[in-house]
């Protein structure tokens, strides 16, 4: 997995350094908590037939190759978009690998690049960083979680896990983690979920760190490469699959895959307002 966490992260600097300077706001939308959008169910009509046969290469993609299963039996799943229904001011140079909202309008950010990396306590309406806390040049920033007064921040290559005091951003311990690589955290306050970018769901002790169960992401039966960042939504673990458009729903108790949110009109919205550069990995 070493090779393709490494194309992985270079594609990403190299879509972060090609970015055309500009004022508007980059990265606000897709990266504020899933909370912040309304999930619309699709319609069983003849639009949302077209729409699902449309995108449904986009979900067999994180596959690797087709799935053995009938294609047509998505149309049977529960597939969803997004509908936009706000958007905040955000840091355009915070190259953003960890994101998770607090009360008082008050999010909590993991930035990666290997001297850029930090955590960061951010104003959400105005997109001001109250505090920050600027990590050694060898740690490249990932996932990010919270549990009580604790903020849990994985590295990329390191196999570690630093913990935070949420008050003040102070370093409160070190861990050193089980999984391949760190990509994703998130947790329901009584496990972390951890991803690597395979197709493995990891449950780990908040407390040891050590891993407690994992499992393997399938949908019908077939292998969900590339699970990267996290969120627990209602029992779910949620996961964005990196070069898709696409967020896995997936169960915490099997890792099966119960549902899809698609997401190609976000994406297309965002690079036709220059905030984001496409780099042709779909």
């Amino acid at each position: 997995m070493a090779g393709g966490s490494l194309r992985k992260k270079s594609m990403k600097r190299s879509s972060y350094l090609t970015k055309p300077s500009h004022n508007s706001m980059a990265r606000s939308t897709p990266s504020f908590p899933r909370g912040k959008f309304s999930l619309v169910i699709s319609a069983v009509s003849i639009l949302c037939v077209f729409v699902v046969l449309s995108i449904s290469t986009n979900i067999w993609s994180v596959f690797g190759t087709k799935p053995s299963s009938n294609p047509n039996q998505a149309l049977l799943d529960q597939i969803y978009a997004v509908e936009v229904v706000n958007e905040f001011p955000h840091d355009p140079n915070a190259f953003t690998q960890g994101l998770l909202y607090a009360e008082n309008d008050t999010l909590f950010e993991s930035t990666g690049l290997n001297g850029r990396s930090s955590v960061r306590k951010v104003a959400l309406r105005t997109g001001k960083v109250e505090a920050i806390h600027k990590m050694q040049n060898s740690y490249f920033g990932e996932g990010l979680t919270l549990i009580g007064e604790r903020l849990f921040q994985v590295t990329w290559l390191e196999k570690t896990v630093f913990v935070y005091d949420r008050n003040n951003l102070s370093k409160f311990r070190k861990f050193t983690h089980q999984m391949q690589d760190g990509w994703g955290l998130a947790t329901d306050k009584k496990v972390i979920f951890g991803s690597d970018g395979t197709s493995t769901l990891y449950q780990i002790n908040p407390q040891t760190l050590k891993v407690i169960e994992a499992h393997t992401v399938k949908y019908k039966g077939d292998e969900v490469h590339n699970l990267n960042e996290l969120e627990c939504v209602n029992g779910e673990v949620w996961a964005n699959v990196w070069q898709t458009d696409c967020i896995a729903r997936i169960s915490s108790k099997d890792g099966v895959v119960i549902g899809w949110i698609l997401l190609p009109n976000l994406r297309k919205g965002l690079i036709a307002a220059g905030e984001m550069v496409y780099d042709n990995c779909m």
